[in-house]
Parts: C-alpha cells; sequence; structure tokens
C-alpha cells in the first residue's frame, strides 16, 4: 500500500515500512504504529498512573465567566443541578466576574458541597472569597487560584515575572489566607503557554518551573515545602490528539513526583491534584459544531489519563460567551463519559499499553530536559525575562503553523471540508477581548474572514467520473482560503469549456493527466485569450499554466496568491 500511496519505492527495503509509518510530535519524539514489548523494555511501567481509583469519577467542573454576576449566578445553579460538581470562575480585571459582583455570583453555592476554584484571580479577588467563605466549612478542592507567573505571561509583562518579589509576596499571601480558609491557595497552569503555542513537553516543563519557584517562594517564607505542594494544583490543556493527551496526564504525575522528591517531600505526600482543560487553540470560530468533537476526544483523553478534575469548554467558546445550548453540551460530556461510558470505574486504563507506557516516558524525559533548559537560565522568572522560554515556544508554534499549511495537521471545518455558506454563530464578545489565544487554525481564519470577492472557474475536463476526484479536492482547498468555485459538470472539448466560462479572472483546469496532455494547453491558452487572467491546474505543473496544486503543497501560500489574483 505504500508504494501504491507512493510513500515507498521499489528500492526501499521492506523494513523500513516501520519509519515510514512512525509519526514525530512536535517534540521531536517518534510515536511508532505498533506498540511491541521491545518498546518499554527500560521503561518501569505504571509510573505516572493516578495514585487511587476513581469508581466515581472525575470532578465536572465547568467554566463560568459572563461579566453579569447575576447571568453568572443562574448559570452555576443551572450546572450544578444537571451534574457539574465544582464551580471554576472567572474572577478580577482580566476579564469575568467583577471583584465586587463575586457574591452575588456565589449567592446560591453551597460552599461546603461544591468547591469554587479562582481563575485569574487577584489578591482582591481572594480576599473578597476569604470574606464570602469566612467562618464556614469549605468543599475539599477549594482554591483560591492564585498564579501571579502565568498571570505576567497572559499580560506580557516577562520582567515582573522575574522579579521574585513581584509574585513571592502574593504566593505567601495566598498561602496564609488558604491556610486561614482550609483550601488550597495557587494553580500552576500550563494552558497559559499552551495557549500561545507550546508542544506538550514545553507545557510539562513550564508547569514544572513554575511549581519549583512557588515552592522556593513558600519554603523561603517558612512554609515547610511538603505543605507548599499541598497549596497548588497544576492545569493542564487537553487536545484531542487522544494518546498524546492521555501521556502527557500520566506524565505529569511522574514529573511532580520527582520533583516533590527531589525537593524533600515524603513519599506518601507527593500526590498530585491534575485539572484538565480542553484546549483553547484546537478549537475553530468556522463549523464550531465539530469542537464537540474535538472536546468529547480531549475529555475522554484527560480521564484516562488521570484528571483529577475536567473542564470541557463550550464548542462555542471560540466564538463568544456561551449560550445555554453549549454549556449544556459541555456539562454533559464528561457526565456521559463517566456515568454512561463508564470510562473512569479503572484507574488507569491505558496502563499497560506498550505505546502509552513508551510515550508517557518519552515525554516525561523530555519535560525534565524543557524544566532543565529553564533551570539553567535561571529558574522561569529568567526565561521568561530573556524571552528563551518564548523563543522555544514560538518555534513549535511556527513549525505547528507550517504543517497546518500543508494540511498535514488537518483541521475539520476550516482546511478541510470547509463550509462556505454556513451561517456564523453569533455570541457576545469576551469581557477584555478575553484569553489571548493563538488558534491552530489562525490563519486560515483570517482567510475565511475576508471572503473573496469573486469566483474561482473550475474547468472540468471529461466526464465527471474523470474529473470528480480533482475537482473535489481543488473545491475544498479553494474553500478552506474563503473562495468560491463554479463547476459546470461534464465538458469533453475546449467549445464545450469555453460555453460555460463566465469571465472569471481565474481558472483551474481539472481533469486526467491524460486530458492534460491532449487539450490542456489548448485549454489554457483559449481560456486565456476569453479573459482568464491566471491558469491554475490541479495536479502536477502543466506547460502554460500559471501555478498548480496537488496534496502536499502548502495550501496557505497557494490560497494568499490566488486570493491576490481576485482581489
Amino acid at each position: 500500500m505504500l508504494r501504491k500511496a507512493g510513500r515507498m519505492t521499489e528500492a526501499d527495503a521492506d523494513a523500513s515500512v516501520w519509519e515510514r509509518l512512525t509519526c514525530t510530535t512536535l517534540d521531536g519524539i517518534g510515536i511508532t504504529p505498533l506498540g511491541t514489548p521491545e518498546l518499554v523494555a527500560d521503561v518501569t511501567l505504571g509510573l505516572g498512573a493516578p495514585s487511587a481509583q476513581r469508581g466515581e469519577g472525575w470532578d465536572n467542573r465547568p467554566l463560568f465567566g459572563n461579566p453579569d454576576p447575576a447571568v453568572t449566578a443562574q448559570e452555576i445553579v443551572t450546572d450544578l443541578e444537571n451534574g457539574a460538581t465544582s464551580v471554576w470562575l472567572q474572577v478580577g480585571a482580566a476579564g469575568g466576574v467583577p471583584v465586587e459582583g463575586l457574591a452575588t455570583a456565589l449567592k446560591d453555592v453551597l460552599l461546603d458541597a461544591a468547591p469554587v476554584v479562582l481563575d485569574g484571580a487577584s489578591t482582591e479577588a481572594a480576599d473578597e472569597f476569604a470574606r464570602l467563605a469566612a467562618g464556614k466549612p469549605l468543599a475539599d478542592g477549594t482554591n483560591l487560584g492564585l498564579d501571579p507567573i502565568g498571570l505576567f505571561v497572559r499580560q506580557e509583562t516577562p520582567r515582573a515575572a522575574a522579579d521574585p518579589e513581584d509574585y513571592t509576596n502574593t504566593v505567601a499571601a495566598a498561602a496564609r489566607l488558604a491556610g486561614d480558609l482550609g483550601c488550597r491557595a495557587l494553580v500552576v497552569d500550563g494552558t497559559v503557554v499552551h495557549d500561545l503555542g507550546a508542544s506538550d513537553a514545553q507545557e510539562l516543563g513550564y508547569v514544572l518551573g513554575v511549581a519549583a519557584a512557588y515552592l522556593r517562594a513558600l519554603e523561603g517564607r517558612g512554609t515547610d515545602v511538603a505543605d507548599a505542594a499541598g497549596l497548588i494544583e497544576v492545569r493542564l490543556a487537553a487536545t484531542d490528539e487522544q494518546f498524546a493527551t492521555i501521556a502527557k496526564f500520566r506524565a505529569a504525575r511522574r514529573l511532580w513526583a520527582r520533583l516533590l522528591e527531589l525537593s524533600g517531600v515524603p513519599a506518601e505526600q507527593r500526590g498530585l491534584h491534575l485539572h484538565g482543560v480542553t484546549s483553547r487553540p484546537m478549537m475553530s470560530r468556522y463549523d464550531p459544531w465539530v469542537n464537540m468533537l474535538r472536546t468529547c476526544v480531549a475529555s475522554f483523553a484527560a480521564g484516562v489519563g488521570g484528571a483529577d478534575a475536567v473542564t470541557v469548554l463550550p464548542f462555542d467558546a471560540a466564538v463568544g460567551l456561551p449560550d445555554a445550548l453549549a454549556r449544556r453540551v459541555a456539562r454533559n460530556t464528561s457526565s456521559l463519559l463517566v456515568d454512561e461510558s463508564h470510562v473512569a470505574e479503572v484507574s488507569d486504563p491505558a496502563g499497560g499499553s506498550y505505546a502509552v507506557e513508551k510515550l508517557t516516558d518519552d515525554l516525561a524525559r523530555a519535560g525534565w530536559a524543557e524544566l532543565d533548559r529553564i533551570e539553567v537560565t535561571g529558574g522561569i522568572g529568567a526565561a521568561l525575562a530573556d524571552g528563551s522560554l518564548r523563543q522555544r515556544v514560538d518555534e513549535v508554534a511556527a513549525a505547528r503553523d507550517e504543517q497546518v499549511a500543508r494540511r498535514e495537521r488537518p483541521i475539520t471545518g476550516l482546511t478541510e471540508f470547509p463550509h462556505l455558506a454556513e451561517v456564523r454563530l453569533q455570541r457576545a464578545p469576551y469581557p477584555g477581548g478575553g484569553v489571548p489565544v493563538r488558534s491552530y487554525g489562525h490563519a486560515f481564519e483570517a482567510l475565511r474572514d475576508e471572503p473573496a470577492r469573486e469566483q474561482v472557474f473550475l474547468a472540468t475536463m471529461g466526464t465527471v467520473a474523470a474529473h470528480t476526484a480533482r475537482a473535489s479536492f481543488a473545491a475544498n482547498l479553494l474553500a478552506a482560503g474563503g473562495v468560491e468555485t463554479v463547476n459546470e459538470g461534464r465538458h469533453d472539448d475546449v467549445d464545450a469549456v469555453l460555453a460555460h466560462y463566465r469571465g472569471e479572472k481565474v481558472v483551474c483546469l481539472v481533469g486526467t493527466d491524460d486530458a492534460y496532455a491532449a487539450w490542456g494547453a489548448e485549454l489554457a491558452d483559449r481560456l486565456r485569450e476569453a479573459g482568464a487572467q491566471w491558469v491554475i491546474v490541479a495536479g502536477r505543473p502543466l506547460d502554460g499554466t500559471d501555478d498548480s496544486c496537488a496534496t502536499g503543497v502548502d495550501a496557505l501560500d497557494f490560497l494568499i496568491r490566488t486570493r491576490e489574483k481576485i482581489r
């Protein structure tokens, strides 16, 4: 099959099929097509598995961030009454509920029954929550949600992150407040760099680097390091790359245990509370219904990987503030996985899988190597201040962009099978623009935001059976760039094509190689005489044409060139 597809030649040895079918991740990790015992000969199986069986499932944690506290209060009640088990609440000047609206947003929440985790919180938000919770027992899992370094990264203020005084005071104050309340204080949020384009290993290295900084800060203020570790929750992004996500979450536990071991924390206190959030960058603003499939796979992978809490972002989250339907679908996704699919019945469903164990080990090593790079620089603050971490993230983001541009990393509904006639969803905008995200399909979304003014004429050559494959390919490719096409069906000769031509500036020949050889050059010449200014051929380059498109083409570059001709 590989030889028939042109991926192997007759001169290639049969054994090379293994290499050709091995995928390489953005971290340079090879994923073989088949897991074998040899892959894990030097791997200790089970490292990174959840510490306890979760027969009752994971914490179903929706995100709430409507700036109207009364609306947020109603959304919280609706979700808690219908399957949600905790509240993740955006609060503060960065977006979400204003600090002064916190009491209204949480007025109907039983704080001893439903854990509340603040997001993007300032010390003012933590103080206000403490005032509301004073004298009340808090549900296990409640977290003030302070992450000053993550907030600096979101706000693009690396110099502040580099100065320990700018986050140590915040961390220490949060720890004191959490001690009084009996809850957690800090979140180490890996989605901060994931949203910028970081790879899985870079995200793991980042959270370790931030956690190390917080542990040092707390220990320096007199907090026992084991107690300090108990104040921290780690948040990771879950993508629709199922096995990579499972392995990343398993690797996070292994790395956390190693970090605490080196910090002198006793083995029985090295547990990790892990929160998985479906990826924002993987979501598309176009054909957002497909996001339901992406988030379902991502939440499944996070749960299988051992997440203690899972947030499924609504399918319209990339468009604006989610509506009631999207929130319900998001909330029910975890419920269906836990209560109907029984995904959480087994503590470590992927444990023992040769492929997953190997990928877990490889990711753990790559994540630790990223931590080494951060520490050699002088710690997370220095790595942010000198731009070295951001440079590495940008390099990965550029590599991913290249794969998306060539459609080697397809995005259904955007780069593949786009629906130009879709009725766009309309949602209220996020306050302050929302969380900054570098979406995987941002370049194609930019093209779709400004549809081409004119159509491209598909000069179909021969019978429908003869040209339909290339016609479909060309139409799909052009639609990915917001370009509509005209296809009039069967044309048996040059005159038949010209009879349906209406003067479009750009035309694309679509037919078989034999048809191109027989009358492709003549057709291109006649179309130019009739007014065509740019002639494309679907397939290999052809004499007499200006451009070509085929599998493996840099789709983004091709679309930009084409759109320049029809402005």
